[in-house]
């Protein structure tokens, strides 16, 4: 039969531990939960369900870099010209060859002069650039109905002032969208080049294309 003294020396030290478990559970609260679960980690060392303290699992899901936009800009002449409506599609597809270096994007093209114009329109009808050079000199005539002078400004020529109004009506610049490394025009549309003056003159244009490359 045990002696009293041995019963409490036992019941002391139980104390003691239940005591020392109580302090580290208050001062480390994770250590229960580290040895609640370690028989898990060694049963299913590679299953996170088999955790049921263990966190959510999180998908990470990873964005596609977005394409990025190039710029390309270059200077061209137009052919000389006299007073007329011209189509230049052609030569400024030939003159800006990186239009197919293109996937998506814009082609802007600027002429760098006062008295002249670039449009969209029509393509296949010769009649209708002929029109259109008219129905402008009918706007803007050079004199009135008697020949008498209509405009102050005169020192460069009766034409010069009429061909300021013209391209003031028209437009210096005109935007078209690239696809596909080509112009995507209208079946009909073309691009436009319109000389006001009377005199042949040598035309600038700035093209400047913005978007994705192929």
């Amino acid at each position: 039969m045990p002696s009293s003294t041995s019963t409490t020396s036992f019941s002391q030290n139980s104390f003691t531990i239940v005591l020392l478990f109580v302090l580290l559970i208050s001062f480390f609260p994770g250590a229960f939960h580290y040895i609640y679960t370690l028989p898990f980690t060694f049963l299913y060392p590679r299953s996170q369900a088999s955790d049921p303290c263990a966190p959510a699992a999180t998908t990470i899901t990873t964005t596609p870099p977005a394409a990025t936009m190039s710029w390309a800009q270059k200077q061209f002449t137009l052919p000389p010209r006299s007073r007329g409506s011209y189509l230049v599609t052609d030569h400024v597809v030939s003159s800006v060859p990186e239009i197919r270096q293109y996937k998506v994007g814009l082609l802007n093209l600027f002429v760098q002069h006062t008295s002249c114009a670039l449009s969209l329109n029509e393509n296949w009808d010769d009649d209708v650039r002929a029109d259109m050079s008219d129905a402008l000199d009918r706007i803007a005539p050079e004199a009135g109905p008697k020949g008498e002078d209509l405009y102050r400004h005169s020192a460069e020529g009766s034409d010069d002032m009429p061909a300021h109004i013209k391209s003031a009506l028209i437009g210096a610049s005109v935007t078209i969208p690239i696809k596909d490394g080509k112009l995507a025009t209208g079946t009909w549309q073309g691009i436009w080049y319109l000389e006001f003056r009377q005199v042949k003159h040598t035309r600038r244009v700035v093209a400047t294309i913005q978007g994705e490359k192929a």
